[in-house]
């Protein structure tokens, strides 16, 4: 004879308590809350991608960016960015804006063929262009705006030009005004190589705007 099984109220409060309690635990096993850590890497990897979309490399006869050209070819590579490098002439307001100027034209695509190096030996996607202005700090801030680009980088003075002053006037204003990241590397004394023999970063200190990396 089957004997009747009687369910009370309380019983099957107990037991749906239970099994809340078994299933939450769980959930929790399977899905640990994440730590501070590992939230702050996960933000990093964020701005990293928010950062390295399209990078414009500033070049001119007082910008010394060869170092960070290196470091923009090895933040490029793999990671679905274009790296534009430009060398800015500057035309002074005695000659026409397109007037020709050799040894400033020589001279930039010197740079612009070392830069394109760099980025050969890394496997980074780049564009150069010279650009003719009256004022380089504008002509940055113009093609960065056109272009969208989501980070500056560019390095100090020549060393030697500006005792004191090694961002000087024209990356001052680019800092300044710039509606995107804007990545500064002043070359220190000792040296470490960047990307094998094709340029030398020499301890680089870097000064960022509206980064939090």
């Amino acid at each position: 004879m089957t004997q009747a099984v009687t369910i009370s109220p309380a019983g099957a409060i107990v037991a749906v308590a239970l099994a809340v309690a078994v299933a939450s635990t769980l959930w929790w096993m399977l899905h640990p809350p994440s730590s501070f850590v590992q939230r702050l890497a996960a933000q990093a990897e964020d701005q990293l991608e928010r950062l390295i979309g399209s990078i414009i490399v500033v070049f001119s006869a007082d910008i010394n960016s060869g170092h960070m050209m290196a470091l923009a070819a090895r933040l490029a590579r793999g990671e679905r960015s274009d790296v534009h490098a430009i060398y800015v002439i500057e035309v002074p307001f005695t000659l026409p804006p397109d007037a020709g100027m050799p040894a400033e034209e020589r001279a930039a695509l010197d740079a612009l063929g070392a830069a394109e190096a760099i980025a050969m030996r890394t496997g980074a996607n780049i564009r150069t262009d010279i650009v003719k202005a009256r004022e380089i700090s504008q002509a940055v801030l113009d093609l960065a705006k056109r272009e969208r680009a989501n980070l500056i980088m560019m390095g100090s003075y020549l060393e030697g030009k500006y005792t004191g002053a090694p961002l000087g006037r024209d990356i001052e204003q680019i800092a300044a005004d710039a509606k995107c990241d804007v990545l500064i590397g002043v070359e220190g004394k000792h040296g470490t190589v960047l990307t094998g023999e094709a340029a030398q970063a020499s301890g680089t200190a870097d000064v960022s705007k509206n980064t939090s990396l």
